[in-house]
């Protein structure tokens, strides 16, 4: 960062984005919290008073000079940049040197600081002009206070378009959440009327600080991604080597919202909006959500400031990003990166109530279906007591499907069905409970989506009274369809999943019914899914996991539902009391 504040040349000046930088109370708190960011500061705090209009910033960064807070407030006036060349490469969060000079224009601003390295600080008051019309020693500690007193009292017709000052206070709290989420390092204290409004603790990333804010999601429900330019194929310019992204989402099993309110990008540690990254932030979470229900994901990208133009909005929102497609690229990559299974985002936080109840519920009704390996000799099978084994054939199928797959290498075996509908699985950091309809849904609509095929039915299917929106239907999935008489219409292809089944022919009224072809892969895969209650062997069962730990999204189902409920071993020591000391006193 530069040192001592300075007017900016007339030439640069003339090349910034003009535009109002003040306009609301969010706005005030927003441009004085960035200087305090610029300044180094490791704790900030904010005061508002909404009856007087007043907002007080505190930081404990690097402070400015008696000679700096002079210059402080007069227009385009900063210690950010120099010259034009310098808008090519912003690297601080102002630049413009325009907000104090507007603040002191719309209120009656103050400014006390005092720098690090010295003994003495001062206090200054403002004109309307920017210009000091007060300075006295002033007793503070190493850093600065900025106070906005009044704010809008010379311009009352902008207090009256403000919206109400509930929205107001709700819009502040937004841009301290923003900004706490971009610099974790920083500790935020929020006072309204000198109570305690908001406080926001620092932590080593935004996976600390995100479940300070949305107080219904744990950090065991979030999984953070980083990636790094480094030792992969040439980029694209030699400035990409030093970029990387930072990506915390919300595990699509465990938390989602109800609004897309919370689908956000940051660039060099300022929200943005960039709506292409936006939405491919949500077709990364496509058929991973239930139905109504949008991802927690937050996007952080550290990019050269070669690669972009702040200069676009005085807010700052809006930028140029250079190379939009490949950062839209690597973003896909990290989603699909964070979204796939793993020990540590399977932390058993979240699971350990639920996974009790279920030790309890086994422990009362022992009725644990373990089925043994054929390959142990004693060639034994379970009856099973489910009551749907019309689908008995398609478990048998998954012995011979993908029979390249390396299940030597698989990180889960399969020890146990449980009530024919879950298969109990050993894994090296715990056991998993897997439900066996819809992880073998996830698997096989992702097989629907990588290879959707028509095949000849044997027999074709006459369907009756389809109407012309019906048969324009199947016609656009892909099935071959013509009419046979009055009133009815002669199918001879089919999907491949679906030409063995019995029924077929319900199975295409129902694709018939509407949707595009993403919902038509769903229907498919949920119908062709093992049904809950059929019985299989533990090798089907260790089959199907395998293929299951081999998709891309195997969290969730296409319809958003979670597929394996872990229980890691350290759930399991404390539920038998492995911690306890066992001595003389315990009668041994």
């Amino acid at each position: 960062m530069r040192s001592g504040i300075e007017a900016l040349p007339l030439d640069v000046v003339h090349l910034i984005a003009a535009g109002e930088v003040i306009d609301s109370l969010a706005a005030v708190v927003r441009e004085l919290a960035e200087n305090a960011l610029d300044a180094g500061a490791s704790r900030i705090s904010i005061s508002l008073y909404p009856n007087q209009w007043r907002v007080r910033v505190a930081d404990n960064g690097q402070g400015m000079s008696l000679e700096d807070l002079q210059r402080a407030a007069s227009p385009h006036t900063t210690s950010k940049i120099r010259d034009r060349q310098d808008l090519t490469k912003i690297t601080s969060l102002g630049f413009r040197g325009e907000a104090l000079y507007s603040l002191a224009q719309l209120a009656n601003l103050e400014i006390v600081s005092r720098p690090v390295d010295s003994q003495e600080g001062w206090w200054v008051a403002y004109d309307e002009q920017g210009k000091p019309c007060q300075i006295e020693p002033a007793a503070i500690a190493p850093g600065t206070v900025v106070i906005a007193d009044n704010i809008f009292s010379n311009w009352p017709a902008r207090r009256q378009s403000l919206p109400p000052m509930v929205q107001q206070l709700k819009a502040v709290q937004t841009v301290v959440h923003q900004m706490a989420l971009c610099h974790p390092q920083i500790t935020w204290q929020v006072e309204q009327d000198e109570c305690d409004w908001l406080k926001l603790w620092m932590g080593k990333t935004a996976r600390q600080i995100l479940p300070q804010i949305l107080r219904d999601v744990q950090e065991s429900d979030l999984q953070e991604i980083v990636w790094r330019n480094e030792g992969e194929e040439p980029p694209i310019s030699p400035l990409f080597c030093s970029s990387s992204l930072y990506l915390l989402l919300g595990l699509p099993d465990r938390c989602h919202r109800h609004r897309p309110d919370w689908i956000r990008v940051a660039l060099n540690g300022r929200f943005v909006r960039i709506p292409e990254l936006e939405q491919t932030l949500l077709t990364g979470f496509r058929r991973t959500l239930p139905r109504d229900r949008f991802p927690v994901c937050f996007a952080h990208f550290y990019i050269p400031p070669e690669h972009i133009d702040w200069n676009r909005h005085p807010a700052k929102s809006e930028v140029y990003l250079h190379h939009l497609d490949y950062w839209r690229a690597q973003l896909t990559h990290a989603i699909d990166k964070a979204l796939q299974l793993s020990s540590i985002n399977l932390s058993d936080t979240l699971y350990f109530d639920r996974a009790g109840k279920v030790l309890k519920t086994a422990e009362a009704q022992s009725q644990y279906n373990v089925r043994r390996s054929q390959t142990t000799g004693d060639g034994q099978q379970g009856a099973g007591d489910g009551q749907q084994v019309d689908n008995r054939g398609q478990g048998a199928e998954l012995e011979t499907q993908n029979s390249k797959l390396k299940t030597q290498n698989s990180s889960l075996r399969a020890i146990a069905q449980v009530h024919n509908m879950y298969i109990l699985a050993e894994h090296p950091s715990g056991v998993w409970l897997i439900e066996q309809h819809i992880a073998h849904e996830r698997v096989l609509y992702e097989q629907l989506c990588d290879r959707w095929q028509m095949v000849p039915l044997r027999s074709p299917i006459i369907l009756n009274q389809l109407s012309t929106a019906q048969v324009e239907q199947l016609q656009r999935l892909g099935i071959d369809v013509e009419p046979f008489g009055e009133q009815a219409w002669v199918v001879r292809t089919a999907p491949e999943l679906l030409v063995q089944r019995e029924d077929c022919a319900a199975a295409l009224w129902e694709l018939s019914l509407g949707g595009d072809l993403q919902m038509a892969q769903v229907a498919t895969a949920c119908r062709s899914a093992i049904r809950n209650g059929t019985p299989l062997t533990l090798e089907e069962m260790q089959t199907l996991l395998d293929q299951w730990q081999q998709t891309r999204n195997p969290r969730t189902c296409p319809h958003g539902r979670p597929i394996c409920l872990s229980l890691e071993e350290s759930a399991l020591s404390r539920f038998f009391r492995r911690h306890w000391v066992i001595g003389k006193s315990h009668g041994i």
